[in-house]
């Protein structure tokens, strides 16, 4: 009987901008001690040359290389798998992690998923998380969203999938980029369940600034 593997987190990269969410999120599940099954778009990569002063090979097994060796990953932790790699894991609901995220999501992207094009492995491995119930979110980042988008992301919202574009808030305070793609990234862990430091939840830093106040306060 198949048993879902929480330590195993499926990520794809997809040519939206905001390739930058991809990468801490990478960095972040690393971190965690995740393995993950990492796929990245041939536009993804173009987007990596232009956004980022990361340079992702086009071949499968020297991308991974590049990102254990970038992020310091232990050995297996991070395996790379290519477009038409249909052997792999995720290309299967008996192969398949329990969770899948796409980040960043091109409309592109969303749109083959919202239809079940299945045409890569990417988009073959969102199918199985649909098809199979499990997790799959969605990160995608455009704006303005035509009705096209609106329409896509409501019928994956119907399907099961979490739609969570990259808009980041301001609430918190930001000093500088890093702290909005944080933001971001943080919302995705929590989806994820995987504890995070990089953003407190809503009320956490007025529940420390009340509990101060009260320390300070006279005892009649």
């Amino acid at each position: 009987m198949w048993q879902p593997n929480p330590s195993i987190i499926t990520l794809a990269m997809t040519g939206a901008s905001g390739l930058q969410y991809g990468l801490r999120l990478l960095e972040c599940l690393v971190a965690a001690d995740k393995q993950v099954f990492v796929m990245v778009s041939k536009a993804a990569q173009v987007v990596a040359a232009t956004e980022t002063d990361w340079s992702l090979p086009g071949q499968s097994t020297a991308l991974e290389n590049y990102l254990i060796s970038r992020l310091s990953a232990r050995s297996g932790q991070i395996r790379v798998f290519s477009r038409e790699q249909w052997m792999a894991p995720v290309a299967s609901g008996s192969g398949a992690p329990s969770a899948m995220v796409v980040c960043p999501c091109s409309t592109g992207t969303l749109s083959a998923i919202a239809c079940g094009a299945s045409n890569n492995l990417i988009e073959r491995a969102a199918d199985v998380a649909l098809k199979e119930r499990r997790q799959l979110i969605l990160v995608p980042r455009e704006s303005p969203y035509s009705e096209i988008h609106l329409e896509n992301m409501l019928k994956l919202t119907r399907m099961g999938a979490v739609i969570l574009p990259a808009s980041p808030g301001f609430y918190h305070r930001p000093q500088s980029i890093n702290d909005l793609i944080d933001f971001i990234v943080a919302r995705i862990l929590n989806q994820l369940g995987i504890p995070q430091q990089l953003m407190p939840g809503w009320g956490a830093a007025l529940h420390h600034d009340e509990l101060e106040e009260s320390q300070h306060e006279p005892h009649e």
